[in-house]
């Protein structure tokens, strides 16, 4: 059997309804559906896109198993014509979307999917699902980046993360936006990310004499030993390395690489840290430090230049706890050759298929994005590229290096009020006039409709 999140069922089950209902009336013309994100987090000035390869992996293989069809059939819901026309349904549409890593902005679409419009119903919750989780840790990533300025930044976070799935493609969204590696095991292989590993406070305990434990892990990984030193006493230990450090160097040439450091005033603890390991002749031993940071605590130590070479992030990060989720949208845009759009209070999405021109300044930093129609011609660069055609992947997949350096080139082209942490006055995204006028037209119609549609059932239409 599947594994569940391999299953077409992980989805809400008014997917199928729909589905159902659609089938009944033989309502299958091409949609168009546009995943965008309403407004930003008060605390966020930009977002960074991830979550394309998950998105397409899931299309690649979508499908109806006899598992799924039996548990629709048991469930006395679905009728037994619909259901068997799921057995060959695939994914045959086309995809168009941002490169993973890509900055974008409010109300602009990330992805569009061009589809039948069951396939493109369908595949709404699960495709929100990875999309949004793993665009929420990038942009939170990326502001730790941009906080740590340059040193070493390391994914701490599997134990607290909201499940597997969500500790694996965290790992895989801070790396992508520009953390240095990660110390979830599993990441490695998946998705070629480097893992990092030092020691836990219990290794400390097992040993009668912190000084064996620490001897014991530097002859173990002579090469790579990072050494826990706060479980007793900080400063303590840290003599204790000096020493340790000059018998291993004249007995075994084995070498220390840093000593972390997980409580306590960090700050302070690192410049205690630094004088001891200084003073005693080991200059090249690093101070890494963890325990409950932020980019917000990243700036602060970066900024009063304590002495510290890289951060285990995990937290904070892993959850975006100060921005837990991003008030997203999948909404179907057009349907039948016909542009649409819901016409709710606060959530109007801009109809049709669009389309990102992006500008930049002599400098090369954001100057403004256009929101416009897709077919339109307009200044700057198009920033949705084609992803899939008629089911099929048309473009190579980028490595892993190539969507880091895409998200490198995006943060250096932020200009400095967006590089900062604190909320800044709202970037401009401006409306095309084709796109306003379709926006007009299509509202004409609709309210059009609506007014005949009372008009037919005996309502007053004035």
């Amino acid at each position: 059997m599947k594994h569940y999140s391999e299953r077409v069922l992980l989805t809400d089950l008014y997917e199928m309804t729909m589905l159902q209902a659609y089938f009944s009336r033989r309502m299958n013309d091409i949609a168009v559906f546009e995943f965008f994100v309403r407004q930003l987090p008060a605390s966020r000035n930009f977002l960074m896109a991830a979550g394309l390869a998950q998105v397409l992996d899931y299309l690649h293989t979508l499908s109806f198993d006899e598992d799924d069809l039996r548990w629709l059939r048991e469930s006395g819901q679905f009728d037994a014509a619909f259901i068997d026309s799921l057995k060959d349904l695939r994914f045959t549409g086309d995809v168009d979307a941002l490169p993973e890593g890509t900055v974008f902005f409010a109300d602009t679409p990330v992805l569009r999917i061009t589809a039948p419009l069951r396939e493109a119903q369908l595949i709404e919750s699960r495709l929100m699902n990875l999309l949004h989780f793993q665009t929420l840790i990038a942009s939170k990533a990326a502001r730790c980046v941009i906080a740590a300025q340059g040193k070493q930044l390391v994914d701490f976070g599997l134990r607290r993360a909201h499940g597997a799935e969500a500790a694996v493609l965290s790992a895989r969204a801070a790396y992508l936006a520009g953390f240095d590696g990660t110390a979830t095991a599993v990441a490695a292989p998946l998705f070629e990310i480097p893992v990092f590993g030092t020691m836990a406070h219990s290794f400390v305990q097992a040993h009668d004499y912190e000084t064996d434990a620490f001897a014991n892990f530097a002859q173990t990984f002579p090469h790579n030993a990072t050494l826990l030193i706060d479980t007793f006493d900080t400063e303590a230990a840290a003599q204790q390395v000096v020493r340790l450090a000059q018998w291993l160097g004249e007995e075994d040439n084995i070498h220390i690489k840093a000593v972390r450091i997980d409580s306590g005033d960090l700050e302070q603890a690192a410049r205690r840290v630094r004088q001891i390991l200084d003073a005693g002749g080991c200059q090249e031993i690093g101070i890494f430090v963890s325990g409950n940071l932020d980019e917000n605590s990243l700036q602060s130590l970066v900024d009063n230049r304590a002495p510290i070479d890289g951060f285990g992030v995990g937290t904070h990060m892993n959850t975006s706890n100060d921005a837990p989720f991003l008030d997203c949208a999948y909404k179907l845009v057009a349907y039948a050759g016909q542009p649409c759009r819901k016409r709710s209070e606060n959530k109007m999405p801009w109809p049709g298929a669009k389309q990102i021109f992006r500008q930049l300044d002599a400098h090369g930093s954001l100057h403004s994005d256009t929101l416009g129609m897709a077919q339109e011609q307009l200044a700057g660069q198009a920033l949705l590229t084609p992803v899939v055609r008629d089911g099929q992947q048309c473009v190579a997949s980028p490595s892993m290096v190539q969507m880091r350096r895409h998200a490198q080139a995006g943060l250096a082209s932020l200009t400095p009020a967006l590089r900062m942490l604190t909320p800044v006055p709202v970037y401009p995204v401006k409306i095309s006039e084709g796109l306003c006028a379709l926006a007009q037209q299509v509202d004409a119609h609709q309210q059009g409709l609506a007014q005949a549609d009372r008009a037919r059932w005996g309502f007053n239409v004035e």
